[in-house]
């Protein structure tokens, strides 16, 4: 923990970052958290190994819209700790936080390193913000390599964010997805 400090707030340890560095950081301690069921974001609570629950996705919430890096773009590192988190849950109990939370980081990543603009992180994140009402609706704009590199994140892994694959699919095209993905974005009825 040498590359931040814990700050004391109501009693409450607190991860506070300080850059968008700092951030990627925290969200890997909030990813080593899910794997093992230990450290200093599951203190005081029962967590179970492999299992994302609400607070996690609070942690990860609060960690990327601290006052430090609210107004700075979502990082590359910071989308790629969100990655490592999802693929670290095998399970889930935060009733689709996190989920809403990882699609509206990337969109925001992948937007502003396009050049496009993006609203402060407090308001592009929120739970309440609808990802359509700032997100690009297609790919017009949007830096192909950014592109591919969302699409590389998500090819060959098991996803079951559908307000991700689904933003993808929009942006990239369905063809950049891996076929096997094809089902959870298309309800066919079965």
């Amino acid at each position: 923990m040498s590359a931040f400090a814990l700050k004391v707030v109501d009693s409450v340890d607190v991860l506070e970052p300080t850059c968008c560095d700092t951030a990627a950081s925290m969200l890997a301690i909030v990813r080593d958290g899910v794997i093992t069921g230990e450290g200093p974001t599951t203190g005081g609570r029962v967590h179970f190994s492999r299992v994302l629950d609400a607070d996690d996705a609070a942690w990860c919430a609060r960690i990327l819209t601290a006052a430090a890096v609210n107004d700075q773009p979502v990082s590359r590192a910071e989308a790629e700790a969100l990655f490592a988190i999802n693929e670290a849950a095998t399970e889930r109990s935060d009733e689709g936080r996190f989920d809403d939370l990882l699609a509206k980081a990337i969109a925001h990543h992948a937007a502003s390193a396009s050049g496009l603009p993006v609203p402060p992180r407090s308001v592009a994140l929120a739970a309440e913000t609808a990802i359509e009402s700032w997100a690009p609706a297609n790919a017009r704009g949007v830096n192909t390599d950014i592109l591919e590199w969302v699409a590389s994140q998500m090819r060959g892994k098991r996803l079951s964010n559908r307000a991700l694959v689904t933003m993808v699919a929009t942006l990239v095209g369905v063809t950049a997805l891996p076929l096997a993905q094809l089902p959870y974005m298309i309800d066919i009825g079965m």
